[in-house]
């Protein structure tokens, strides 16, 4: 059964369509990547997905629920969470406490934690395990200022987690991360749950391949092609559209 099912998604602005018919599943522990050139309408997909775009048809599902006409929070809230390509993080607050902020959040719990943040135990230990699991306990106490880049994207996939998602969508999680921290990016998302869909928007065809179990190619709004990693790379089509001749980007 899916977890997240797509069927037809529209977005046009003006005479120009920017997904263009697209359709798709996903399984429960499924990682598919989206990918596709420049201009292909990846983001503006994934932002219909999330809800902060607003369709011109189509229909999306959460398992059995149909979720198009649902605010953004609302499908937080069912388990569909997304990152975004450029940090959003508070970068004056310590890592540890914005992590304990979300998990509030997510409990409804927000409006009575103005107590000493010692007497939320619980909230602390699973923001610290959150942590621990992505490789991150050394970040702990750290503010995002103070932090590297790669880290910094690593705790945008923390607080997504704190959320307990069921599909999350990940948006160039490798955007502006230098290629010294890119290890620690792939690391990390080789630790994410089993359980857990994932789509992930990405660039680097280094980590597409090593992570993804299928690969959505987009172009012009449309999908391309649909299928598993060794079935894209020796895609003719793809390979002269986007991966060119070695297969990579």
């Amino acid at each position: 059964m899916s977890i997240l099912r797509v069927e037809h998604l529209s977005k046009a602005y003006g005479g120009l369509k920017v997904t263009d018919d697209v359709s798709f599943t996903l399984k429960p522990g499924e990682r598919l990547a989206i990918i596709g050139p420049n201009g292909a309408g990846k983001t503006t997909l994934v932002s219909q997905i999330a809800g902060a775009l607003q369709s011109d048809g189509g229909r999306i599902f959460m398992a059995d629920d149909n979720v198009t006409s649902w605010p953004g929070y609302r499908r937080v809230g069912h388990g569909l969470v997304r990152t975004f390509q450029i940090s959003k993080l508070a970068p004056d607050i310590p890592v540890i406490d914005q992590l304990a902020l979300a998990i509030h959040q997510r409990d409804g719990s927000i409006g009575n934690m103005w107590r000493h943040k010692d007497s939320y135990g619980a909230v602390l230990d699973e923001a610290a395990k959150i942590l621990r699991d992505l490789g991150l306990s050394r970040a702990e106490q750290c503010t995002p200022s103070e932090m590297a880049y790669g880290d910094q994207r690593l705790v945008e996939v923390a607080l997504a987690l704190a959320l307990k998602p069921r599909v999350l969508l990940l948006d160039e999680p490798m955007a502006g991360v230098p290629k010294s921290e890119a290890q620690l990016i792939l690391d990390a998302l080789e630790r994410l749950p089993a359980d857990l869909a994932v789509v992930i928007i990405e660039h680097d065809m280094d980590l597409v391949f090593r992570f993804a179990h299928r690969i959505l190619v987009l172009a012009n709004g449309a999908v391309l092609a649909d299928g598993a990693p060794a079935d894209i790379r020796g895609n003719e089509v793809v390979r002269a559209v986007y991966l060119g001749k070695g297969g990579h980007a």
